[in-house]
C-alpha cells in the first residue's frame, strides 16, 4: 500500500468545460489568445444549458475524484443559463463526493442585462448559503462600473473576488484597473502578464497558459501566496505539479520541486477540509516533491471523505457509476456540439 496524504485541491478549475473535448473546430482557426476566447470559449459557454453543465461538472468531478483531488475552486460562464446554474454544479460535485466553491463569472459581454443577471446569480447562491465567491470574468470584459459592483457585492458577502487577471495582451491594464480594489481575500488568476502587485492569492495555470500560448506568468516572483489550478483541463493535481515544476526550472535553473508542492498544499487555505481526507496513492512517496516530480503514473487507490465515508476504493467511486456518468456527458456533449 502506498503513502496516505490529504485530498487535493484544484484552486481554479472551468468544470463547465469538460464536454469541450472533441467539440467542433472553430470556424476560423484562432492566430492568438483573444480569436481563441472569441472562436472556442466563448462559442462554447453560449451554447450551453442546465442539463449539459450538470453533465459537465459530474464528469469533472469525478476524474478530479479519481485522481485524489476532493476540493474544486469553480468558475462558471454559461450566459444562457445563469440562474441556478452555480446550484448545478455543487450538486454535481455533492453527488460525486467532491467539495465546490462555486462562483460565476460577471461579464458585460453580454449587455447591462447579462450583468445583472451573473451578478444575482453570485448574490442568490450565497446568500442560499452556498460556499462560494464572487466570480468576474475580467476586466477587459468588465466596465469600471461592473467591476466595483463586484468588488462590492464580495464585501458585503465576506468572501472574496475570483476574477481572471492579465492572462493575455487583451488584459494588460487589469493591475491598474483593480489595484483600488483587490483585497487580501480574492483569487487573482493567471496574472501572467501583471505589471504590478495586488492583494490576494494568485492561481497559477502552466498547462492552460501554454496551451494558449500567453506566456509564463513567473507566479514565484510575486510576494502573492500561489496556489495551483487548471483552468478546466482535468483536475489531475499531481500531473499539474509536475508541470509546474518543470515551466519553473525553464524560468529558473535554481529551482526545486517543492516550490511548486507549496502551491498544491496552499489551496488547503482555500478549501481547508480537504487536507483532512485520506487518499491512497499507489507510490510510496507521494509526500516527496522530488520523488512525485520525476514519477509519472501515481493513482489514487482508495479516497477516503468527510466522516470517514469511503469515495473510492480500489480506483473505482462508490457513490457513483462511472459508465453512466460519462454516458450522461456523451449524450449531453453531442447535444452540445450540435449547437456550436
Amino acid at each position: 500500500m502506498g503513502a496516505v496524504t490529504g485530498g487535493l485541491v484544484c484552486s481554479h478549475h472551468h468544470l463547465y468545460s469538460t464536454l469541450a473535448r472533441g467539440m467542433p473546430a472553430p470556424p476560423h482557426t484562432p492566430t492568438d489568445f483573444a480569436q481563441i476566447l472569441e472562436q472556442v470559449w466563448w462559442r462554447l459557454d453560449a451554447a450551453l444549458d442546465l442539463d449539459m453543465l450538470r453533465a459537465s461538472a459530474r464528469l469533472g468531478a469525478l476524474e478530479a475524484l479519481l485522481a485524489g483531488t476532493t476540493g474544486i475552486v469553480d468558475h462558471n460562464e454559461s450566459p444562457n443559463a445563469i440562474e441556478g446554474s452555480l446550484d448545478v454544479i455543487a450538486e454535481a460535485c455533492a453527488e460525486v463526493g467532491v467539495r465546490a466553491v462555486c462562483a460565476y463569472g460577471v461579464t458585460d459581454r453580454h449587455g447591462p442585462d447579462g450583468t445583472r443577471r451573473g451578478l444575482e446569480e453570485n448574490d442568490r447562491f450565497l446568500r442560499s448559503g452556498g460556499r462560494g465567491m464572487v466570480g468576474v470574468h475580467a476586466a477587459f470584459t468588465c466596465t469600471d462600473e461592473t467591476l466595483a459592483a463586484a468588488a462590492g457585492l464580495a464585501a458585503d458577502r465576506g468572501v472574496g473576488v475570483h476574477i481572471h487577471v492579465a492572462e493575455g495582451p487583451s488584459d494588460a491594464a487589469a493591475g491598474e484597473r483593480l489595484e483600488s480594489l483587490a483585497q487580501d481575500d480574492w483569487l487573482i488568476v493567471h496574472c501572467v502578464r501583471l505589471d504590478r502587485s495586488l492583494p490576494g492569492t494568485i492561481a497559477h495555470n502552466p498547462r492552460s497558459n501554454m496551451n494558449n500560448g500567453v506566456g509564463y506568468g513567473r507566479p514565484a516572483h510575486f510576494p502573492n501566496e500561489v496556489v495551483l489550478g487548471t483552468d478546466g483541463i482535468g483536475a489531475d493535481m499531481l500531473e499539474e505539479f509536475r508541470l509546474a515544476y518543470v515551466a519553473h526550472r525553464a524560468d529558473d535553473i535554481l529551482a526545486v520541486p517543492d516550490t511548486a508542492w507549496s502551491w498544491v498544499t496552499n489551496g488547503y487555505r482555500l478549501i481547508p477540509d480537504c487536507e483532512n481526507d485520506r487518499v491512497t496513492w499507489s507510490y510510496d512517496h507521494v509526500d516527496s516533491p522530488w520523488h512525485v516530480a520525476f514519477t509519472p503514473g501515481i493513482r489514487a487507490l482508495d479516497v477516503v471523505g468527510a466522516d470517514g465515508e469511503v469515495l473510492v476504493r480500489n480506483g473505482v467511486p462508490t457513490r457513483v457509476d462511472t459508465a453512466e456518468v460519462r454516458a450522461q456527458a456523451a449524450e449531453q456533449a453531442r447535444r452540445l456540439f450540435a449547437r456550436l
